[in-house]
């Protein structure tokens, strides 16, 4: 069992690995506004699976807010969007938590169906942001298959590689018990 010091700082940690990578993924280009891997999220799955929900939806928020602060987004029309898609992302990785609490173990939800549900999420609740906010054009609308498919791609390269990451570590030590 873990201090709470220790949980603090280890959720300190991986919130400080993902904001490293989400600034290295806002430098990336992008040839579709508002499509990006979303390798950040990967860190939050391997929390969840590692260290329970508590200290991913931690590390998920502490990663949006950090993130922006760093890169000079915070408070603008860009950080709304990345707050909006990380609650909707993190609120479906809570109930996917929790469903796998309740569920059989076959009909458990796998970090790659959770890679999928959080970025599928994340790109619902962007795209409803940019609607209601930003840009209310039927034009907008036209981007949406293009913007679900890349997030449903991008979603199953998260969730895959969330879940080699967790197999390795549970090779190099036993998954702690989570809080």
């Amino acid at each position: 069992m873990r201090s709470a010091q220790q949980q603090d700082a280890l959720i300190g940690w991986f919130a400080a690995l993902a904001v490293v990578i989400h600034i290295f993924e806002a430098g990336l280009p992008s040839p579709v506004p508002g499509i990006k891997p979303g390798l950040a999220n990967v860190i939050t799955l391997v929390v969840l699976a590692r260290h329970g929900l508590a200290a991913a939806l931690w590390v998920g928020a502490l990663r949006v807010l950090a993130g922006s602060l760093v890169i000079g987004t915070f408070l603008t029309p860009t950080f709304a969007l990345s707050a909006g898609g990380a609650i909707a992302s993190l609120a479906v990785l809570a109930l996917a938590a929790k469903w796998n609490q309740v569920a059989p173990s076959n009909a458990q939800l796998s970090l790659l169906g959770m890679g999928c549900l959080a970025a599928v999420a994340h790109m619902s609740a962007q795209f409803v942001l940019a609607w209601r906010l930003f840009v209310p054009h039927p034009g907008l609308l036209s981007l949406l298959p293009v913007l679900l498919l890349a997030a449903l791609l991008f979603g199953i390269c998260t969730g895959w590689l969330a879940n080699a990451l967790v197999r390795e570590a549970a090779k190099l030590a036993p998954p702690p018990v989570a809080a």
